[in-house]
């Protein structure tokens, strides 16, 4: 049950990891270099396919319908289609915003949800954003600090979304058909440790990467911690549920904001590593527009 490593690759901050059953593929990024990775399982290992690099931070990527990619930019969508050109979409922040886009989510119905984090001290004020499959996007919620982890319970009926700083896993009702949200209610508050990404299995328990202290935890949906998982990297950033059959853990790290000790400690801060917990996941949904006409554009 304890994670090995997958890849020798060290990322600075490996975040949004992704399995496209599709396609058989899998998709991650590593936010400060700016990078978008395709990789694909052989075994025990993860084999990069195809590295996407550009210009700004890339908070988060997910396959689209048409087999290209939606990745949220520094400050908007970019669109890569599936023979690798890349096209940038409108900005989402406001004028000046010294913020950025950070983790996100596909919806059952395919829209893509996706939150963004300050560069400063601000507090309260990112908001989280949804781009529908006509490529128009709108604010759906605000008043968070530090938006990251989101995911949706089996029914599809239940959004759940970390909120890092204050450590609040906040869950609504959700409607897939109009994507339509209920109010937002504190579900938990996880102790020890920050959380950071997170996914859901087919039991409904959510399973939730903790920054700082090297751990992806399984808790219950009302906050009951039902295991724990050690990494040999202090910093844990996501986790997805990957291969065909959905049933092995795939967990990012980061080797950035590590003293040289640490680095000492933890010489495999920032790689990819597995894990075989005994419980499969839930499928991604690709986005429902395409990276052609029609997608988000300037």
């Amino acid at each position: 049950m304890q994670p090995t490593g997958a890849s020798d690759l060290v990322h600075r901050l490996a975040e949004g990891v992704v399995w496209d059953s599709s396609r058989q593929r899998l998709l991650w990024v590593d936010i400060p270099a700016g990078e978008v990775f395709e990789g694909r399982l052989d075994g025990d290992t993860v084999e990069v396919v195809l590295r996407h690099a550009f210009v700004g931070t890339v908070g988060a990527v997910v396959p689209v319908q048409d087999g290209g990619l939606l990745i949220a930019g520094q400050r908007g969508p970019i669109l890569v289609d599936p023979d690798g050109r890349a096209r940038l979409g409108p900005d989402l922040l406001p004028a000046g915003a010294q913020s950025r886009l950070n983790d996100g989510v596909c919806d059952p119905a395919g829209r893509f949800l996706v939150g963004s984090l300050p560069f400063d001290d601000r507090s309260g004020e990112e908001r989280l954003y949804r781009i529908d499959a006509d490529g128009s996007a709108r604010v759906v919620d605000d008043g968070f600090t530090l938006s990251n982890g989101l995911a949706f319970s089996p029914d599809g009926g239940t959004l759940y979304h970390v909120d890092s700083v204050p450590g609040i896993v906040w869950v609504r009702s959700y409607d897939a058909a109009t994507g339509a949200m209920g109010p937002r209610d504190e579900a938990f508050r996880p102790t020890g440790g920050i959380p950071d990404g997170l996914c859901v299995d087919t039991d409904g328990h959510l399973w939730i990467a903790m920054w700082g202290v090297g751990e992806v935890r399984r808790y219950r949906a009302d906050g009951l911690l039902l295991a724990t998982l050690e990494v040999p990297s202090p910093h844990t950033s996501s986790v997805a549920f990957v291969g065909p059959s959905l049933d092995r853990l795939l967990i990012t790290t980061a080797s950035q904001d590590l003293s040289a000790a640490q680095r000492a400690e933890f010489p495999h801060a920032g790689k990819l590593f597995l894990a075989e917990v005994g419980v499969a996941g839930l499928p991604s949904v690709p986005w429902a527009g395409t990276t052609t006409a029609g997608g988000p554009s300037s």
